[in-house]
């Protein structure tokens, strides 16, 4: 009796599906194993300088930190092979589909048609989650207080705004779970790159040769936060390390699988940045800025303009000598000079060198003369503010009172190796909002700053507000890169109460630690219990 012809055909695919099982879990199997396979390559010596001396400690740390990689790979590869293992499944579940001469029906409808109707409903509605985030266009917000800010991370460490009186400002994740996390998404970032689909813009034709393919160590760094209602999203960064364009990935989890948002590449080698200081007075600070001016943005960027905003005659010209000297000695002349024969007031200031621009399109850091920052905060100040579509406002990492810090100490240390995220040296200033990246015709656009505000503090919140009211997104997010050095601050009488009180609030939390200011307000108890333990130590010598 002759075979139908129909089921001829079923029988030929089952048997080239199973045969592509077969293939595809030996594959997974193989890549699994060489994996897991150790290292044999001939380099045995652990990273270090050469000669140097290592202590028992060192090495413990350097090996802890291995095993926790490969632990973190190893917790990943196996949830690679669960997510195969349950397409192998679906994949099953298919076949036997086919096998099927007819499908069963439910109240009229075939079966497979409602599961698959049920599959794109589920699809739709976690898309709806993603289009109601604040993922593709910022927000309307009535205040400061209804930002969600990121939390930012590297591959070891994550930069965290709330700490209680028991975390700490820079942590490895302690959690399991949040550890998986943050692989996760870096592999989920690195599968989207290396896998692009048409709408990332990538040919076609190209195959996988011609293209260039990331790994983990090309990571830079990344921010997350987490709608309650919503879900969490991710922003992503990676870069080769020789070269100066970036790879920008958003992913969104919105209680359930990663989806992507977006890829794009985002080549930032001519973005030059105008870095906008108001400046009275201080110039003994403003020599020290100098010198990290020249250090990161003379000698490392080579992408930066600075714009000084100086009010009245005092210092005036010490001031000029100092740019003048860096400008001889370094051959840097992309700097303005604005001189104000007024008194000081910081939002008129950066509007004046905002202004004072006449190249058409900029991007601005507004930044003061005691902030310390870094090659990577420049672009990460580039990466996150986007003309007509979004802002950057970074929480700066204060220091402490260094007298205090480094009380043990006969003089603190240099200002470089101050430069630590540690709880007892400093914290995220996340009331502060002077320092941002925007450019100059979003700025222009929400109409600057409220120039009635005089004196110290209230007009960086002004200009904060207007963004939130608007339709840019706000990047708000601790960043590693900017720190805010400490110095005296001095409340003026002619400040209005609210101005008064905020000056007051911010010199206190400047000062020292929870632990620190406790040592001081204790210091008389704490002093007379030693002279107690050293009377009876000498009572007992005696008798």
């Amino acid at each position: 009796m002759r075979m139908p012809r129909r089921g001829l055909v079923i029988q030929a695919r089952t048997r080239w599906l199973l045969v592509g099982l077969a293939l595809l879990f030996s594959l997974v199997l193989l890549m699994y194993l060489l994996e897991c396979a150790p290292q044999t390559d001939g380099n045995g010596s652990l990273p270090g300088v050469v000669g140097e001396s290592m202590g028992k400690e060192y090495y413990q740390a350097l090996l802890q930190e291995q095993e926790e990689h490969y632990q973190n790979r190893a917790t990943s590869l196996k949830r690679q092979i669960a997510q195969l293992k349950q397409e192998l499944q679906e994949m099953s579940d298919k076949l036997k589909s086919l096998q099927e001469k007819k499908s069963p029906k439910v109240n009229g409808m075939n079966y497979q048609g409602t599961k698959e109707q049920t599959s794109n409903d589920l699809l739709e509605f976690l898309h709806s989650q993603i289009d109601k985030a604040e993922v593709s266009v910022g927000a309307k917000l009535p205040s400061e207080y209804g930002v969600i800010p990121f939390e930012s991370f590297t591959s070891m460490k994550v930069f965290q705004l709330e700490m209680g009186l028991t975390r700490h400002p820079e942590e490895k994740p302690v959690r399991k779970d949040k550890r998986d996390e943050l692989v996760e998404v870096i592999e989920a970032g690195l599968e989207v790159i290396n896998n692009p689909d048409e709408e990332d813009g990538q040919d076609e034709d190209d195959g996988v040769g011609d293209r260039q393919l990331y790994s983990e160590n090309d990571f830079v760094e990344g921010y997350y936060r987490t709608e309650r209602d919503k879900g969490t999203q991710y922003e992503l960064f990676y870069k080769k390390m020789d070269g100066m364009e970036y790879r920008h990935v958003t992913l969104f989890r919105p209680f359930g699988p990663l989806m992507k948002v977006k890829s794009e590449t985002v080549d930032i080698s001519r973005s030059i940045i105008n870095v906008i200081v108001p400046l009275a007075g201080r110039t003994e600070a403003f020599a020290q800025f100098m010198q990290n001016f020249r250090d990161v943005c003379i000698h490392q960027d080579k992408r930066v303009h600075l714009t000084v905003v100086y009010f009245g005659q005092d210092g005036l010209s010490e001031v000029k000598s100092i740019l003048e000297s860096v400008a001889r000695e370094t051959d840097f002349n992309n700097y303005t000079l604005v001189s104000l024969n007024e008194e000081f007031n910081r939002g008129r200031g950066l509007d004046m060198g905002a202004r004072a621009w006449e190249k058409g399109e900029v991007l601005m850091f507004f930044c003061d003369v005691d902030v310390y920052f870094t090659a990577e905060f420049l672009n990460s100040c580039r990466l996150n503010a986007e003309p007509g579509k979004k802002v950057f406002y970074p929480v700066v990492f204060s220091l402490y009172n260094p007298a205090i810090v480094y009380a043990n100490q006969d003089v603190p240390p240099p200002v470089e190796q101050q430069l630590v995220h540690k709880k007892d040296s400093g914290f995220w200033r996340d009331f502060g909002f002077g320092m941002t990246c925007q450019y100059r015709t979003d700025f222009l656009t929400v109409g600057g700053f409220d120039l009635e505000v005089k004196g110290w503090g209230g007009e960086d919140v002004h200009l904060y507000r207007k963004y939130l009211h608007g339709e840019l997104m706000v990047i708000r997010t601790p960043v590693p890169g900017l720190f805010h050095l400490w110095h005296e601050k001095h409340c003026a009488d002619e400040l209005t109460p609210e101005q008064y009180r905020m000056c007051i609030q911010s010199k206190a939390m400047n000062e020292a630690s929870h632990s620190h200011l406790g040592m001081l307000v204790f210091r008389d108890e704490i002093e007379a219990h030693l002279r107690k333990q050293a009377y009876r130590t000498n009572s007992e010598a005696v008798g």
